[in-house]
């Protein structure tokens, strides 16, 4: 383990109003509150309908009631799950892309395992009342049904999508063709609305339902339209972002610096992160979440990245006044989620970019902030020299942990081998001693980030002052 010791210079580099960033509480019951409303409607509308009678009139008609309300829910779940991932801000703000990835694809899963549902209980109910076997039946619906063909495929790409979104899938494939695979779940939606007006009379005999079904669908295509296509353009346009040049920073990391017109209006803080596209040929049409590796300016962006594949290779062949398209900022590794005057930021490998950023831009006195650094060797170390600029300037303390992590009974020390026996805890709290009353920010690779959350609960750090994201896919 390497340090650097704080000095006693006083500190301020960037003066920024953090509270931009914050968001209130109430924010996030308001929310999902909203979206349990929503669900409920659907189920009213079913009510509404008869559906209730129907499980008393026997079987097949309780069956196809109860596979008509389970596609309802996840018709809902399904435009919910849409505008979750549309990059609305208030969203964004609230949870930041780790919540919101997490929410959705817990409703990704929940509204095609109900999908599944629809599709099996319909299927027998009808099969039931007509007498008939389900191949039958299934092939009459395909082939007699409005909308039925078109919800075949809708189906078939939607199983596309969540087969390749299951854990072991998503390890086998690259990023690049997981991205390409779920532009499809937008068709598989589209291809979905036909049949649920056709023959849906929940979705259009109750001119309620009508307004309602009609409603979300919009909005969700209208926030995909706003935020995910006409607010990039726009800024394309307006801020007139190019790239200025490209630093190899190490051993396949690169530093790409961006200019534009009056970026401080994008309202970003260091350590979030913006969905890139660099309009330089092939690949443009696939966003990568880079964070800001130095504090946001008026007229300069900056982000650094390691080759971890195809399209982050091509970045180091950048030429200066390559368009840039960028949505963001997304995140909550921001000033604006701080609650105690003392920080700890934790990095690990390319993970030290939102925290290098953060060290430049968070106001704290010498001795309130603690960058803990972990490289698996010393040529994986990238910005040091601005790291310890930084730190001598504004008084951090900076502690480079060096070499491969140390194995422990839980499966992985977040402590390198070089830290001998001593416990996770014991590291911790010789590294930080009063950690719980700081704020600690994370980010790296998803085991590290456990190890070291799971040390921090254990030494006290309340769950609020616990800041990471995670760039899993």
């Amino acid at each position: 383990m390497v340090n650097r010791p704080a000095t006693a210079r006083p500190a301020r580099i960037v003066l920024r109003d953090s509270s931009r960033l914050a968001t209130p509480g109430w924010w996030r019951i308001a929310i999902a509150s909203l979206g349990w409303t929503s669900v409920t409607i659907a189920i009213a509308f079913w009510v509404g309908e008869g559906g209730t009678d129907d499980l008393m009139t026997g079987f097949a008609s309780a069956t196809t009631s109860v596979g008509q309300l389970a596609g309802m829910v996840s018709a809902d779940l399904l435009m919910l799950q849409v505008l979750m991932m549309a990059r609305v801000p208030v969203l964004e703000r609230t949870y930041g892309q780790d919540g919101l990835l997490h929410i959705h694809r817990r409703l990704g899963f929940s509204s095609f395992n109900l999908l599944l549902l629809h599709i099996t209980l319909v299927t027998v109910g009808y099969a039931g009342t007509g007498q008939v076997g389900l191949i039958p039946q299934f092939v009459d619906f395909v082939s007699t049904y409005s909308g039925i063909l078109l919800a075949t495929a809708s189906t078939v790409l939607l199983t596309l999508v969540v087969v390749s979104s299951i854990r072991l899938a998503r390890k086998r494939q690259r990023y690049e063709t997981w991205h390409l695979i779920h532009l499809y779940a937008y068709l598989g939606v589209g291809l979905s609305i036909p049949h649920e007006l056709a023959v849906g009379g929940a979705f259009t005999e109750n001119m309620f339902a009508t307004i309602y079904w009609w409603g979300i669908y919009l909005a969700a295509a209208a926030a995909v339209l706003i935020w995910r296509v006409a607010l990039p353009l726009y800024r394309l346009l307006h801020h007139g972002l190019v790239v200025e040049k490209v630093v190899q920073e190490g051993r396949g990391v690169v530093s790409v610096h961006m200019r534009g017109r009056g970026l401080d209006r994008l309202n970003a803080g260091a350590g979030q992160f913006f969905l890139w596209r660099f309009l330089s040929g092939r690949g443009w049409t696939r966003a990568h979440p880079y964070s800001l590796s130095a504090a946001p300016s008026q007229n300069r962006l900056r982000i650094t990245v390691k080759d971890l594949g195809d399209d982050s290779r091509r970045l180091a062949q950048l030429r200066p006044g390559t368009r840039v398209l960028a949505e963001g900022p997304f995140g909550r590794l921001h000033a604006g989620v701080r609650t105690q005057q003392r920080v700890a930021l934790f990095a690990a490998g390319i993970g030290i970019t939102p925290m290098r950023a953060l060290l430049e831009e968070l106001e704290y006195d010498p001795g309130e902030l603690t960058l803990i650094y972990r490289a698996t060797d010393e040529r994986e170390i990238v910005l040091a020299e601005e790291i310890d600029e930084l730190a001598e300037l504004k008084g951090a303390r900076v502690h480079y942990l060096i070499g491969p992590r140390r194995r422990s009974r839980r499966g992985g020390s977040w402590l390198p081998q070089a830290a001998g026996t001593i416990s996770d805890i014991e590291g911790l709290r010789r590294l930080v001693p009063d950690i719980a009353g700081h704020d600690v920010y994370l980010c790296g690779p998803d085991p590290w980030l456990d190890s070291v959350v799971h040390t921090l609960s254990r030494a006290g750090v309340p769950p609020e002052q616990i800041h990471l994201e995670r760039f899993s896919w």
